[in-house]
């Protein structure tokens, strides 16, 4: 692919448009068929025109993504769903009035309106539309649906600042909007609506329980976890994610086993990074070590886990050992990504 002179600009105002100048100049080259990454409230997007098989493929070429990994489609309303989709389920309606605009995506049947590299040949269309006014105002002013996937080179951690952005993609795409650091600070919920009961296909910004409240039974896919599947049905079910530069290792154990594995790597020669949380931090001795929030609140942990991830200068760092946490509510989304992103787990006997 050809290298850009990466156009970056700052819009992290508290008030924004369709109309700053920004905004407007992002759009024309979306409307070029460029690729442009801009903040959504979950993680920074790489967003290209998705009805455009050669806007698309441009998001794969930039990112280094294997092609039989899905996007999501990002639109500005509610109302722009029915451009994109076959149908809207019944048990779908509820789910977009409580959620939409926010960390949800939903899957329905597509009309075949999207470029098909978009959707990997698949008859279903992933969409969702988000909270963030940068993002809101950079879909209203491009008047298109984007396609989307995390602004970050395929593999390494999704970004949750223009600084991340830039460090894996200058060069690489038109342009970068700063509209400052992200808020869920993992990507959103996928959840297929095309069966007879919807079926989480990734933990994101929406848990389970939040969506039973809404609607009842949701099943989770028994695939979420297995990266040797075959083609996916949805981003982040495939293909290791997520990963820091350094090998990434789980502890799962009490502090003193944790620390016992800190020293066996020192005693290895290595140089240990930890990743930790509040409550744990600080009892625990390493060459560098990353606090990721606490335990008492997994959204907050969520919000830090991939800057945690970035952090590690590889020259310094040799690997890295990271806590694991609770299965629950927010902490589903938070060890399926440590899960994607990890070398390794080792549990205490």
């Amino acid at each position: 692919m050809g290298t850009y002179e990466t156009k970056f600009w700052n819009v992290n105002e508290q008030h924004i448009d369709h109309t700053n100048e920004h905004i407007l100049e992002a759009a024309s080259l979306l409307k070029k068929q460029e690729v442009v990454a801009f903040p959504t409230e979950t993680v920074y997007g790489l967003g290209a025109d998705a009805t455009s098989e050669a806007a698309v493929e441009r998001i794969f070429a930039a990112k280094g993504r294997p092609a039989d990994n899905p996007l999501i489609v990002h639109l500005a309303n509610k109302e722009q769903i029915k451009e994109v989709v076959e149908e809207i389920p019944e048990v779908a309606h509820p789910l977009i009035e409580r959620f939409l605009p926010g960390p949800l995506t939903l899957i329905f049947k597509s009309n075949g309106s999207c470029a098909r590299n978009v959707t990997a040949g698949l008859p279903t269309v992933a969409v969702r539309i988000p909270d963030h006014p940068v993002a809101k105002a950079l879909l209203e002013a491009c008047q298109l649906p984007l396609a989307a996937p995390s602004a970050n080179r395929s593999g390494r951690p999704s970004p949750t600042s223009a600084q991340h952005v830039y460090k894996d993609l200058h060069g690489r795409v038109a342009g970068i909007v700063d509209g400052g650091t992200t808020g869920v600070g993992l990507e959103s919920t996928v959840l297929d609506c095309t069966g007879e009961v919807p079926v989480i296909l990734r933990p994101g910004g929406v848990t389970k329980q939040d969506l039973e409240a809404v609607i009842g039974e949701v099943e989770v896919d028994g695939a979420l976890d297995n990266n040797e599947q075959g083609q996916p049905k949805s981003p982040g079910m495939k293909y290791t994610h997520y990963a820091p530069e350094a090998p990434l290792w789980l502890i799962e154990g009490n502090l003193s086993f944790f620390q016992h594995q800190i020293d066996e790597q020192r005693r290895n020669g290595n140089r240990v990074g930890v990743i930790a949380s509040q409550e744990h931090a600080s009892s625990l001795s390493a060459d560098q070590v990353q606090t990721c929030g606490s335990r008492q609140d997994l959204r907050q942990v969520a919000e830090q886990l991939y800057h945690s991830l970035r952090v590690f200068d590889p020259e310094k760092i040799d690997v890295i050992l990271c806590e694991t946490f609770p299965k629950e509510g927010m902490g589903e989304a938070v060890m399926n990504r440590l899960a994607k992103a990890a070398t390794q787990k080792i549990s205490q006997p």
